[in-house]
């Protein structure tokens, strides 16, 4: 999250603190309701989620005793091979 809060910051460190914060508590909903994100459609995997912070996509995987954030990406970049 540290590349997003420079990345914004640039233009303004308010508005990267905000989005920062969105993130960080779209996280603690993930924590809460595992489920409550969609099945990503590029995996097709039930245990890979997302949650929509617009502009940013949280990319998780659900595990028995875990949840894994495996990225957090801008939605108009295309999505990585390699957190499968």
């Amino acid at each position: 999250m540290v590349n997003i809060y420079e990345y914004i910051a640039v233009n303004s460190k308010t508005y990267a603190r905000r989005m920062v914060d969105k993130i960080t508590r779209r996280s603690a909903q993930i924590a809460d309701f595992p489920y409550s994100g969609r099945e990503v459609p590029e995996y097709e995997a039930e245990d890979i989620r997302e949650l929509i912070e617009y502009p940013y996509r949280i990319i998780y995987r659900i595990k028995t005793h875990q949840i894994d954030i495996l990225a957090v990406i801008h939605g108009a970049r295309q999505m990585p091979d390699d957190i499968k």
